[in-house]
């Protein structure tokens, strides 16, 4: 090899080495900006920490206010009248076969069993008296009897559809 061919070769050599370097810094310093990046959020935990924190309430102030809160109130009865108790069917066996036997087969808590003796001075009272005791609920010396057997997702007609059947069925 010939003079000038080395030293082309040191400094080629020196060259590829100091490009090395820069290479190296190069890497060393996108590591350290990537570090330093926040990480990004998965929608769906943005979506948890919205819900977390969150208000619990909201102020009603003013006709702005009263109009906001009558569509709360709108908004609140259309969701509970979606979701009626056993599909808003109004067969008062059903009903009674899910929620009353409980308490109206056993006498739980005073509650009268469908036995005439239990009934009669209740029935003296008018079938409207009854259908309004059983949807408002009722305190009475016997015993209590909650509003609407104690499940608000019945409708009223579901209740006194579920009194008639019980008077209809006194043995």
């Amino acid at each position: 090899m010939r003079n000038y061919d080395l030293e082309f070769l040191k400094k080629f050599s020196l060259v590829i080495g100091f490009l090395m370097l820069v290479t190296l810094g190069l890497m060393v310093g996108a590591y350290y900006v990537h570090q330093q990046l926040p990480p990004e959020v998965s929608p769906i935990a943005a979506k948890q920490t919205q819900a977390r924190i969150a208000p619990a309430g909201a102020v009603y102030a003013g006709t702005t206010g009263a109009a906001a809160q009558a569509a709360a109130t709108a908004a609140a009865a259309a969701a509970a009248a979606s979701q009626v108790a056993y599909g808003g069917t109004t067969d008062g066996s059903v009903i009674f076969g899910q929620l009353c036997t409980g308490c109206h087969t056993s006498g739980a808590g005073g509650a009268p069993t469908l036995d005439k003796a239990h009934w009669s001075a209740r029935i003296a009272q008018g079938t409207e008296t009854l259908h309004k005791h059983a949807i408002e609920g009722f305190t009475g010396s016997a015993g209590v009897m909650p509003a609407k057997g104690g499940n608000p997702a019945l409708t009223d007609d579901q209740v006194k559809a579920t009194v008639d059947w019980m008077l209809a069925n006194l043995k």
